[in-house]
């Protein structure tokens, strides 16, 4: 081939490219917010009417509305964020996204290879900076590598355990010219990401589980990542056993299913932390044991038969110590167990499932009271008037574990939450990142006054595209969950955590979003179906009782029998 020809062949500059291969794989959305280093990319999508670009308000927003389109989807959600301050304000999407195994592909521009490392504008080391919170990352340093490096990053995000990718892309590759084209295969040396699970094992599963007397299942975000929560169902209806949950596993088994006994862990329901207690027989599935779900670990589940199953071996035996590690897909392994599992070769479990299920109504706990509107009843209600069939996003806080307890999902990818690091501000962008991947609503996003002015400027955003989420906004003057524990456990000295907010009807009105807000509960019933009946984006304030706590909780450093059921 002559010089000439190969020059007229390369008409595709790096930008181009990439845009080629986020289309090679179905990628429609991208959300993000564009700087310097990234103004070739942002021309490219200019002529790319198949891929939809979210113009968040701050590059955190947009990491957090990809996790949250992911969580929905199922799918890899992309971010695009400049270089310097636009790359350092990802890296807590990023770290959410990675605690909570989410897939992302995160987009960052770089300045151009010859002026890395020498303190250029808008220079950081991106790459070095996320090493610890991604699953994997590149730097393009060549436009040879690109498509192989956008090939492996989605399978990378997507397959064994999900996490985010980043990549990073200097300038003057999005620039280069090249005549190059996606791929369509990928090869990977070593990635063996779905190691099979041997029929041997799932025998030695069936023959626990026969002869156990109160078994007990932890269904963690595994399950719903593996897309394992029909034949999550399937099994326990099968054989009567009692379900609990994670935080991050819950939508993966009907919560208003009769075996369901709630939540696990520190917040979790006396059912859920007596039944695990007192297990001859725990299967865990896709659960990670951390502090906030184990508890004292000595005191952990003593008297049972540990199963764990997970896709990412580096979590056996890392939190709590178990007899059995089985790593493979949660839904391999139960579309070989159901088969050989029935009623009549399983112990006699209806006498446990009966007396698990009693102490459900025991928990959890909340006085209400004639004249104040509680925190809870506002859940009730949004579970009411959407029948538990709509999205919801949560912050960190107390209103995070209230809707835990007291929105009753029905359906997996239909709870986002921040498990594993605990970022406020998540709530809102996530919902809209929600609201994009499934628009027939409603998104309801439940927060809190302190978590929703971490990132109320997406506002906006939810203004532009007109997404159906319907913000509830818990008010109660304070970081609730902080002055829980100041209360509880320092005496009342309240430091720092009375936090004082804008008027937020007014706030609303000014963004133009309908605003309305209640005191009762009437009021608050009136303006959830108000709010439910209009179009578009609508902010609910709700003056909630200022001191109102959390409850179960297990005290720091004891194990979870040891639950403080109120407040008395």
């Amino acid at each position: 081939m002559s010089a000439l020809h190969e020059t007229l062949l390369q008409t595709t500059n790096g930008a181009q490219l990439l845009i080629q291969c986020l289309l090679n794989e179905n990628v429609n959305t991208i959300f993000g917010y564009p700087g310097g280093a990234v103004i070739p990319i942002y021309d490219a999508l200019y002529d790319c009417a198949e891929i939809t670009h979210i113009l968040t308000r701050h590059e955190q927003a947009a990491v957090h509305a990809a996790d949250g389109y992911a969580r929905v989807t199922g799918r890899p959600g992309v971010a695009l964020v400049t270089s310097g301050p636009g790359a350092t304000n990802a890296v807590t999407g990023i770290a959410n996204a990675f605690m909570d195994s989410v897939p992302l592909v995160v987009l960052t521009g770089q300045v151009s290879t010859d002026l890395i490392g020498r303190d250029s504008f808008q220079e950081v080391n991106i790459f070095g900076m996320t090493m610890d919170i991604t699953k994997h990352n590149y730097v393009v340093l060549d436009i040879a590598d690109l498509p192989r490096i956008i090939k492996e990053a989605f399978h990378i995000a997507s397959t064994g355990r999900p996490g985010p990718v980043l990549i990073d892309l200097p300038k003057n590759i999005m620039n280069a010219k090249s005549n190059l084209q996606p791929l369509d295969q990928v090869s990977i040396r070593g990635y063996d990401h779905t190691p099979p699970i041997s029929d041997e094992i799932v025998r030695v599963i069936h023959d626990r589980l026969s002869s156990a007397k109160r078994p007990v299942i932890i269904a963690g975000g595994g399950v719903v990542s593996s897309g394992a929560s029909q034949q999550l169902h399937c099994l326990a209806e099968k054989i009567g056993i009692p379900i609990v949950n994670t935080l991050m596993g819950i939508g993966s088994f009907p919560t208003d299913h009769p075996l369901y006994l709630g939540m696990l862990g520190m917040h979790g329901t006396y059912a859920a932390n007596r039944a695990v207690h007192q297990a001859d027989l725990l299967i865990s599935l896709g659960v990670r044991f951390n502090d906030r779900l184990s508890g004292k670990i000595k005191s952990f589940s003593p008297n049972s038969w540990k199963i764990h199953v997970d896709i990412d071996n580096a979590e056996f035996n890392k939190n709590i110590p178990v007899d059995l590690a089985v790593q493979g897909n949660i839904s391999h392994l139960l579309s070989k167990l159901i088969p050989l599992v029935n009623q009549s070769t399983m112990s006699s479990l209806s006498e446990w499932a009966n007396e698990t299920t009693a102490w459900q109504r025991k928990v959890p706990h909340f006085t209400a009271e004639s004249g104040h509107l509680s925190p809870q009843e506002v859940i009730q209600l949004l579970s009411k008037y959407t029948s538990g069939e709509a999205i919801v996003a949560t912050d960190v806080g107390q209103h995070q574990i209230w809707t835990a307890h007291h929105y009753k999902f029905i359906r997996p990818r239909s709870f986002l939450t921040s498990g594993g690091l605990g970022t406020m501000g998540f709530g809102f962008p996530a919902a809209i990142g929600a609201a994009i991947a499934d628009g027939n609503g409603p998104i309801i996003c439940i927060t809190g006054d302190g978590s929703f002015q971490m990132n109320l400027q997406e506002l906006m955003t939810a203004v532009d595209y007109q997404l159906p989420i319907k913000i509830a906004i818990l008010n109660n003057g304070y970081l609730g969950m902080v002055r829980q524990w100041q209360q509880l456990f320092y005496d009342r000295r309240y430091s720092s955590v009375q936090i004082s907010s804008p008027d937020f009807v007014t706030f609303a009105q000014a963004y133009g979003v309908k605003g309305l807000r209640a005191q009762s509960l009437d009021e608050a019933d009136a303006i959830i179906q108000e709010s439910l009946a209009t179009p578009g984006p609508v902010l609910m304030e709700f003056n909630v009782r200022e001191e109102q706590n959390v409850y179960p909780m297990v005290p720091p450093g004891e194990s979870n029998d040891r639950m403080i059921l109120n407040g008395d």
